[in-house]
């Protein structure tokens, strides 16, 4: 009876290794990218792309268990849901109050550390940011921020006054 079962569950192992999901791979260029209204340092762009895009942008880099089913749909799971909640690559397309909404959000996950998920930086340990970057990271959202939250009728009034 085991020998029975083991031989069921040692098929339907191979058999879903033909059933993979669609991989989140688009070519660039991004026009809603966030450094088409937000441009970043290195530093902040290094930062973003080692520990964030992976799972918040169109263009994921997999790894080579990837290719192992049902690991390939836990990922991509995890990676659907991360575009739903952030995608970099569409930043510019969101609202102004949700662009702003997300740089705090941003901010919240670098400090309280929550982001990247544990799960994730135990495999990708080059995600993990130290305190160099975190301040990086949180400045760049404050200017950001900043940016995002001039109105034109402050710039029109600055100008009058000079």
């Amino acid at each position: 009876m085991i020998k029975r079962v083991l031989y069921a569950l040692g098929i339907l192992f191979i058999i879903i290794q033909f059933i993979r999901p669609e991989k989140n791979q688009t070519a660039g260029p991004y026009q809603h990218d966030i450094t088409t209204k937000f441009p970043m340092n290195e530093t902040v762009s290094i930062s973003f792309k080692t520990a964030c895009y992976d799972c918040h942008s169109n263009n994921s880099k997999y790894p080579w268990y990837y290719n192992i089913q049902p690991v390939s749909w836990w990922l991509q799971h995890h990676i659907d849901e991360g575009k739903s909640e952030l995608n970099f690559n569409e930043f510019a397309s969101y609202s102004p109050e949700k662009q702003d909404h997300k740089l705090d959000e941003i901010a919240e996950a670098v400090t309280d550390g929550w982001m990247p998920l544990k799960t994730y930086r135990f495999v990708h340990k080059e995600s993990v940011l130290n305190e160099d970057q975190k301040k990086a990271i949180i400045s760049w959202v404050n200017e950001s921020r900043s940016l995002l939250n001039k109105r034109p009728s402050d710039n029109h009034e600055k100008n009058e006054h000079q």
